[in-house]
């Protein structure tokens, strides 16, 4: 299964609106061919960036349908109230063509139990299992993937492939210590801009998911490209 979708930068687009607030999908699709052609490796569409939950469930799968109609490379959030609409969008990313998926918890039940968590984990990575796919792991949903419950998760999904951390240095340390570092098939991703350094040099992460990147491509990719020296020791970087 191809994973390099999860290395370098990519943006997690936000959704143009015409001046009725109805999804400008011309300039979604205009705006991720831009960011490619700056030398990003992809995109993440209905991320929290992509204001999801203000989109229908048609709108957001029209908005992905699009980017990989124009052959954008896009990873897919699956993030939802319930695990029956997160397993459809599933579905529907690897159906039209999606290279990877970002799969997050159940974004209103903060402090439920890991198994409830594992239950909805489990219908998204299953309702797609031809495409990687990556955890995304947030202090601030209320609750942490850790290390046992991912292990479960891989021993029974394949296409889990990797983890993002939206957390802080502390997080990005623990993600790497007990759960990254575990397989050299597995990837970290950096989920916060200001924790590149941390996540590259520290950490050993190999992509990163950027907001500030939508708007300074290159300033970020820069910033990617030195750190990735960095983490070979290269002192100049």
């Amino acid at each position: 299964m191809d994973t390099s979708i999860f290395q370098g930068g990519i943006p997690a687009l936000m959704t143009p609106c015409n001046e009725d607030r109805t999804p400008n999908f011309d300039a979604l699709v205009a705006k991720a061919t831009e960011l490619i052609a700056a030398g990003m490796n992809g995109v993440v569409y209905c991320g929290s960036m992509g204001d999801w939950p203000l989109l229908t469930d048609s709108q957001r799968q029209e908005g992905v349908a699009r980017l990989c109609d124009a052959g954008i490379p896009v990873i897919v959030g699956t993030g939802a109230q319930n695990p029956r609409i997160a397993a459809d969008h599933a579905a529907h990313a690897q159906s039209v063509g999606a290279k990877g998926l970002m799969v997050i918890p159940r974004v209103l039940s903060r402090g439920t139990s890991p198994s409830a968590q594992r239950a909805h984990f489990a219908g998204i990575l299953g309702a797609a299992p031809n495409i990687p796919a990556v955890i995304y792991n947030s202090p601030y949903y209320g609750f942490e993937t850790r290390a046992d419950l991912f292990f479960d998760l891989c021993s029974e999904f394949p296409n889990l492939v990797g983890f993002k951390e939206f957390g802080g240095a502390d997080a990005l340390s623990y993600a790497a210590e007990h759960i990254t570092n575990e397989s050299e098939t597995l990837t970290l991703m950096v989920g916060v801009d200001t924790q590149v350094f941390h996540g590259y040099v520290h950490c050993g992460a190999k992509g990163a998911i950027t907001g500030i990147g939508n708007v300074l491509p290159n300033e970020v990719l820069t910033l990617l490209s030195l750190c990735s020296l960095a983490q070979t020791g290269d002192i100049q970087a």
